[in-house]
């Protein structure tokens, strides 16, 4: 018995081998590739969507949209063709979650910095406040790159419209009136095509990191259509 298995050893090894590699081809092959939902109103919670669109469940896409950024540039949708961004409301006085978010949103800026495809925008939620200048005196305490992050500011009832009708991450009722304030630490993942791939806590480290894997499945659904 010894001897027979001596004599065939090398044959042994090497049918282990070959069906260990195609073991793994077979579960490469059946394992699912990763994928992303892409969210549609209706399958948001309530609260977090305008009523006027929360019926939709299919064909919803970031709405076209005009604002102004820290260095008093027009930003549009034409800044983000053909780019992947992380989009999230914020005010540069608020001293609750906004830090903790606007430090999220740096360390995703250094992850991608040398990545083009990857683009970040932060809507300040009052306009009324974060002037220009205001916007560029906290991009340069924040370390903000300009050609990677744009803080916006603008017209109240569209950055409010766009948080709820568009990024579907606030509660607020979102009517632009003077005392109404949209706060979310929501950040919302969009693609290529302007729609969107995920939701993140603004606030929570692991989900920074479940957001910027997230990203890296995005590029790879992009870059193999």
């Amino acid at each position: 018995m010894l001897k027979f298995f001596k004599k065939y050893k090398f044959f042994a090894i090497v049918l282990f081998v070959l069906s260990a590699i195609i073991i793994s081809i077979i579960y490469q092959l059946l394992k699912p590739k990763p994928s992303l939902p892409v969210y549609q109103p209706s399958m948001v919670n309530t609260e977090l969507v305008d009523t006027t669109v929360q019926y939709i469940r299919k064909y919803h896409t970031i709405s076209d949209f005009k604002l102004v950024n820290q260095n008093g540039d027009t930003i549009t949708q034409d800044t983000y063709k053909d780019k992947i961004y992380i989009a999230d409301f914020f005010f540069t006085t608020c001293q609750s979650i906004c830090p903790i978010m606007t430090d999220h949103m740096a360390k995703i800026q250094e992850r991608y910095k040398n990545d083009s495809e990857i683009l970040l925008l932060s809507h300040t939620v009052t306009p009324e406040i974060d002037t220009v200048a205001q916007l560029k005196r906290y991009a340069k305490k924040k370390g903000v790159i300009d050609s990677k992050w744009n803080l916006v500011t603008g017209d109240k009832k569209q950055i409010y419209d766009l948080a709820r009708k568009s990024y579907l991450v606030a509660k607020s009722q979102g009517d632009g009136g003077k005392y109404d304030m949209v706060h979310t630490e929501n950040f919302a993942l969009i693609d290529k095509k302007k729609r969107v791939r995920g939701f993140y806590d603004g606030t929570d480290p692991e989900a920074i990191e479940k957001l910027m894997e997230d990203v890296e499945i995005l590029k790879k659904l992009e870059n193999h259509k």
